[in-house]
C-alpha cells in the first residue's frame, strides 16, 4: 500500500498580523494534486491540524475542504490532534465523516485505527496517539521533581501508551504508528511551541519501538529522520511558520510498504508558500535599495538588519515597506549597539534596558520616554514568535 504522510499543517496561522491563509490554500491543492499522482491509497496527518484552539471559522473550513477532497475517492484519512488543536473540536465531526474513510482522534484512544486498503486487499493497524499532555494522560508529574526524572516518566508512559495499542499488530497487516511528540534528537525552529519544561515533556526514541514498520510524527517543523529502532520521521509543516525556518526546504513523505517488510520512501518537496528570506545589509540602506531594484527575493517575506551609522527616520521605514509588502522585520543596526548587543548577550539585560543605556549616552544622560522605547522595541521586534501557552 501507498502511504502519504503529512502534518502540522497549522491553519489559521499568521506571520506577525499577515495572512497565510491563501498559502495553505495552495498547500491543500499541492497536496491533492500530489495524493492523486502517486496514488496514495491512504493518508497520514500527525497533529497541528489548527494553530490555535479557537481557529477561526476560514481555518476550520479549509480543513472540512482538504478532508473532503483528499477522500473523495475513497481513499482513507487518519488525522490525531496535535498540542495546538482542540482535542474535542478536531474529532467533533467524527459521526458526519466516518463513513467517508475520515478518522479523527482528538483523545488517547484504547485500540489501534484499522483500516483496509480496496485497492490491496491489505488492512493497516495504526498505533494512533494524539499530543499526550499530562492532562490527556492522567498523569500527575510533581513540579519538584529532577528534570531527567520527570521526562523518563513522561517517556515511560508514553511507551505504555504506544505498546498497549500495538499489541493489535499482526504479521499479516502493515503495522504503523502515529503519534505528535517531540522525540529526543529532534530539530527545533521558533514557530514551535515548546511541550516540555527543560526536557521533561520530550520522549526518548525507545519508548516507540513496538515493532512499526514506519512512525509518522508531527510537531517539529523541520522535515528530519530520528534515530531509534526502525524508521521514525517528522514530516514537517508545509510552510516556513517563523524566519528559524528560513531557507528550509517543505516536504512530505510516501512509503511504499507491505506487511512485515521495510517501506520504500520517498521525499516529495513542496513548492507551495512564501519563503522567509533574512537579509543582512551591511551596506546600509543604499544596499537594501539596490537589492529591491534588482528584485531579489520578490515574493519572500524578510526579515531585515540593515546597519547603520545615522538613525533610520520613520519616512525611511514608511519609503521601505512601500516598496515592498514583504518586509516583516526591519530592524537597524548601529555600531554601538553591536557592542551593546555583544554587552547584552552576556549580561542577559533585557532590550528595553540596553536601548535606555544608549539613548542616555547619546544624549547626555537623557532618559527617553516610554512611547520612544516602546517604538524603539517595535522596529527591533525579534525575530522569535510570542511564547504562548501550551494548548491542554
Amino acid at each position: 500500500m501507498r502511504i502519504l504522510h503529512t502534518g502540522d499543517w497549522h491553519f489559521g496561522k499568521t506571520l506577525e498580523g499577515r495572512s497565510r491563509l491563501r498559502e495553505q490554500e495552495d498547500f491543500v491543492d499541492e497536496l491533492v494534486r500530489i495524493a492523486n499522482e502517486q496514488q496514495a491509497d491512504m493518508i497520514l496527518m500527525a497533529g497541528d491540524v489548527y494553530d490555535s484552539v479557537n481557529p477561526p471559522a476560514a481555518a476550520e473550513q479549509l480543513f472540512y475542504e482538504a478532508c473532503a477532497r483528499l477522500t473523495e475517492n475513497g481513499r482513507p484519512l487518519v488525522v490525531i490532534s496535535g498540542n495546538h488543536d482542540q482535542p474535542e473540536r478536531v474529532a467533533s465531526v467524527s459521526p458526519l465523516v466516518a463513513r467517508q474513510g475520515i478518522t479523527l482522534i482528538g483523545l488517547p484512544v484504547a485500540e489501534p485505527v484499522s483500516v483496509g486498503i480496496s485497492r490491496t486487499g491489505e488492512t493497516a493497524k495504526i498505533a494512533a496517539l494524539p499530543y499526550p499532555s499530562e492532562s490527556r494522560l492522567n498523569e500527575l508529574l510533581s513540579a519538584e521533581g529532577v528534570e531527567d526524572e520527570l521526562r523518563r516518566a513522561y517517556s515511560a508512559r508514553v511507551g505504555m501508551l504506544m505498546d498497549k495499542l500495538a499489541q493489535g499488530f499482526s504479521p499479516k497487516t502493515v503495522n504503523l504508528a502515529m503519534s505528535h511528540i517531540y522525540v529526543l534528537g529532534g530539530l527545533e525552529s521558533d514557530s514551535e511551541r515548546p511541550i516540555q519544561v527543560g526536557g521533561a515533556y520530550t520522549v526518548d526514541p525507545s519508548a516507540l519501538s513496538i515493532g512499526a514498520q514506519y512512525t509518522a510524527l508531527g510537531h517539529l517543523h523541520r522535515p528530519q529522520a530520528v534515530k531509534g529502532d526502525g524508521i521514525i520521521r517528522y514530516s514537517g509543516s508545509p510552510l516556513a511558520y517563523s524566519f528559524s525556518e528560513a531557507g528550509q526546504a517543505k516536504s512530505v513523505m510516501m512509503l511504499d510498504v507491505a506487511p512485515g517488510e521495510i517501506p520504500a520512501m520517498e521525499e516529495i518537496y513542496l513548492a507551495c508558500g512564501r519563503p522567509l528570506v533574512r537579509w543582512k545589509a551591511k551596506g546600509g540602506l543604499e544596499e537594501v535599495y539596490r537589492w529591491l531594484d534588482e528584485g531579489r527575493d520578490a515574493l519572500a517575506y524578510i526579515d531585515l538588519e540593515v546597519f547603520l551609522t545615522e538613525s533610520m527616520s520613520l519616512g525611511d521605514i514608511q519609503r521601505l515597506r512601500k516598496s515592498r509588502d514583504g518586509f516583516v522585520h526591519i530592524r537597524p543596526i548601529y555600531p554601538e549597539m553591536e557592542l551593546e548587543q555583544e554587552h547584552y548577550e552576556r549580561s542577559g539585560l533585557p532590550v528595553s534596558e540596553l536601548f535606555r543605556r544608549f539613548y542616555q549616552r547619546q544624549s547626555g544622560g537623557a532618559e527617553p520616554g516610554d512611547e520612544l522605547v516602546q517604538l524603539f522595541l517595535e522596529l527591533v521586534e525579534e525575530d522569535e514568535q510570542p511564547k504562548e501557552e501550551n494548548a491542554v
